[in-house]
């Protein structure tokens, strides 16, 4: 808040994730992919994209080692709206995480392309 009572967004508005104009909140899209019976934890981020200024990657560590990208964006394609699904699935064995267990987006959203 600054001096004359005004309050600014300064961290967690970064999560959000713009797709096309539209609004995505991270915590819609993983809410969704975590109903999956194949995913153990999910995060999803915005990473650059030409075409819409932003895409939806989601970050997933598998509780079944056969769930495929595939099966994942079939799953999101019946459960969300066109601009809310996933470009880009990738896979890792875990997810960075603060001492109090919080997932850390930025470090996703920040990490190189694999």
């Amino acid at each position: 808040m600054d001096e004359h009572g005004y309050f600014f967004i300064v961290d967690r508005k970064k999560d959000m994730i713009l797709v096309s104009g539209f609004n995505v909140y991270p915590n819609e899209i993983e809410d969704v992919v975590a109903t999956h019976p194949g995913v153990l934890e999910v995060a999803a981020v915005g990473v650059p994209d030409d075409k819409s200024g932003e895409a939806v990657k989601i970050v997933i560590v598998r509780k079944d080692p056969n769930l495929t990208a595939d099966a994942v964006k079939a799953h999101c394609r019946e459960n969300l709206t066109g601009y809310k699904q996933p470009k880009i699935v990738e896979f890792r064995d875990s997810l960075p995480k603060t001492n109090v267990g919080k997932i850390l987006r930025r470090e996703l959203r920040d990490a190189p392309k694999s």
